[in-house]
């Protein structure tokens, strides 16, 4: 973690407003609200708009769940957000992603066993931190092996997990209870 504390103290039940309340209680995943959402309290307005974006790219994206998982690791990894990669090892496991998988995430498209089109995925998430630009070649294997709206949420996936593992650096937000973060 880039901060042992919180620099925006996740808000406890008692704190919550009205209107706070009434976004966490759809903010729920598997009956609890997580440390992102709790902090993100502290603007509900924002928290709520930014859920519904949110929401598309996790739940409703054309990407296949295995490699937007793969996509979200990987950027997670790049910001060094490990909030942010913590969270979706759990995520990526139900997706069917196995625990070497997920390590080999960490060390890029040229780590040995990728298929072409995985490797082409991770090289365009590193492309895109570094450059925001996926070079030619990256986007021509790409396009062998995903359509223009799975591009399209690869791209969008990669910047919104580029901008929660911002906010989670900076804001200081700390692992959940059974997320393992880096070291899994």
């Amino acid at each position: 973690m880039k901060s042992a504390v919180p620099r925006l103290k996740p808000l406890a039940d008692e704190e919550l407003d009205d209107e706070a309340r009434r976004v966490l209680e759809r903010a729920k995943m598997q009956g609890r609200v997580l440390n992102i959402f709790r902090t993100l309290a502290h603007h509900p307005k924002l928290l709520e708009r930014w859920l519904v974006f949110g929401t598309h790219v996790l739940n409703k994206s054309t990407l296949p769940p295995r490699e937007r998982e793969m996509a979200i690791l990987r950027i997670g990894w790049l910001c060094g957000s490990e909030y942010e990669f913590g969270q979706h090892v759990l995520i990526g496991r139900m997706t069917g992603l196995a625990d070497d998988e997920i390590r080999r995430i960490k060390l890029g498209a040229e780590a040995d066993g990728w298929t072409e089109s995985d490797a082409a995925l991770l090289a365009a998430v590193d492309e895109l931190h570094a450059e925001s630009f996926i070079s030619d070649p990256t986007w021509q294997t790409l396009t062998r092996h995903f359509s223009t709206q799975q591009l399209l949420d690869l791209i969008f996936a990669v910047g919104q997990y580029n901008l929660v593992s911002m906010a989670l650096n900076t804001l200081g937000v700390q692992l959940d209870e059974g997320v393992p973060g880096f070291d899994l």
